[in-house]
């Protein structure tokens, strides 16, 4: 059965007092638009339109870099005259989904089961019971629990508003019927729109039958108007979110301070700490320890390591069971290698770190291939940038670099050696051996690394 999409994304969004379109504000790191087209695309559609209107200026190059189709609703003439717009996209279907670009949180599986809630030639209609549904068209019903007719909030006489049940918007509809459905469709009501909802009236006068389905979470179909209601989806986005990995076993020291703006795979025994910020795609691996106020963006953690406090790491990889932080920073392309630890305020970029190495303060190692078991001292600097371009620094596996030392690339430090506190090195260090600079850099031919007592 194929089925079109059809995303109503026009509006003004004035209740949002912003120069930015409505549905182009974000929910968890992600355009509400984005949201909404992300789940259109788990049905399959044979095609996926959005109605675009207001803001079309940053909303359609922002669709169209997705290759998604748009449509213009240049006048806003309400809900029906926006979809009318879009008939030559659902014209070749047998079924249309209209869905709502401010609508972020409806899921997949309330869809399904809205489209197969009855026959394909029948019109469905997504429905919610509110306890207070003030603002919204109250579905009406006959005695046999039919439903008649949709009355909008403005159009409703005293006894239809005190209905509970109310219209989501959301409608999987006949397209051959909804083409010619659309035409008789007129703007006699208190907006002088043309309202989609009218549809079910005129399905009932020429006997099309219609079904309709509850939405149990009134959430999942709550739209955006103004920032409160932003900020309300929000705060149940996140604990959605953290209730999920919580029952696939992970640790959260306070579930109501988590923020997870983006795909976040968490293994188990995972422990996370207050404010940590999970930002596009990340991995977590078992028995992971996150400390408070970290942010973790675009990176995959391996088993057992431990991010320690108000740790930025971004783009880049980090191995088994090794230790970051407290605030240390790593920046894309960093990879470290199993057991590596990077210390306090130490910012590591486009790196290499080898298998057990350590950089354990203050220092900065950028455009670096780093071997295993070295150690670098406090204040080491790779000066990789010549003031036009970047230059690599290779440090062979077992080195030890002492203090305050300046490594001057394009240079390489080979295995076993020794760099002396305070130098600057601009020339080859000389495996197993000491290498230091005063005003001259020197190498001491025989000199025995001393051995911890």
């Amino acid at each position: 059965m194929s089925l079109s999409i059809i995303i109503l994304a026009a509006g003004k969004g004035t209740r949002m007092k912003s120069a930015k379109p409505k549905v182009m504000h974000t929910l968890a790191g992600k355009p509400l638009l984005q949201h909404v087209i992300d789940t259109a695309k788990l049905l399959n559609p044979s095609s996926l339109t959005v109605v675009c209107g207001n803001g079309a200026d940053e909303v359609v190059p922002y669709l169209e870099a997705q290759g998604i189709d748009t449509v213009m609703q240049h006048e806003q003439k309400g809900t029906g005259h926006a979809v009318e717009q879009g008939k030559a996209a659902f014209a070749k279907s047998e079924q249309t989904l209209v869905l709502y670009g401010d609508v972020p949180m409806i899921t997949e599986e309330t869809l399904q089961d809205l489209i197969n809630c009855a026959a394909p030639d029948s019109l469905k209609v997504l429905t919610a019971l509110l306890d207070n549904p003030t603002g919204y068209g109250r579905i009406v019903r006959d005695f046999d629990d039919q439903m008649v007719c949709i009355t909008e909030e403005k159009d409703a006489d005293e006894e239809t508003k005190m209905i509970n049940e109310i219209n989501t918007g959301i409608m999987c509809i006949p397209s051959a019927w909804l083409t010619q459905a659309l035409n008789q469709l007129d703007n006699n009501n208190a907006q002088g729109e043309y309202y989609l909802t009218d549809l079910i009236a005129q399905a009932v006068s020429e006997g099309i039958e219609i079904g309709s389905v509850i939405c149990e979470d009134e959430m999942e179909v709550a739209g955006v108007n103004n920032r409160v209601q932003l900020a309300e989806l929000e705060s149940y986005y996140q604990q959605k979110r953290a209730t999920e990995l919580m029952m696939s076993g992970v640790t959260f020291r306070d579930p109501a301070r988590i923020d997870i703006r983006g795909d976040l795979t968490a293994g188990q025994d995972v422990t996370i700490d207050i404010n940590v910020i999970f930002e596009g795609k990340n991995t977590i691996a078992d028995n992971v320890e996150i400390g408070a106020h970290c942010i973790i963006i675009n990176s995959t953690i391996h088993q057992g390591a431990k991010i320690l406090p108000n740790s930025i790491i971004e783009n880049a990889e980090v191995g088994a069971n090794c230790a970051v932080g407290p605030f240390a920073r790593l920046r894309p392309g960093t990879v470290l290698a199993e057991k590596a630890k990077i210390g306090n305020f130490v910012e590591v970029k486009n790196a290499n770190i080898g298998l057990g190495s350590k950089v354990n303060h203050l220092s900065y190692i950028g455009d670096t291939d780093m071997g295993a078991d070295v150690n670098i001292g406090a204040g080491t600097i790779t000066c990789n940038y010549d003031g036009a371009n970047k230059h690599r620094t290779i440090i062979g596996d077992r080195v030890f670099v002492g203090s305050d030392t300046q490594l001057v690339a394009p240079v390489t430090v080979e295995d076993g050696a020794t760099i002396g506190a305070g130098s600057t090195i601009r020339k080859t260090a000389p495996a197993d051996a000491l290498t230091l600079t005063v005003s001259k850099q020197k190498t001491v031919e025989g000199w025995k690394r001393p051995v911890k007592k």
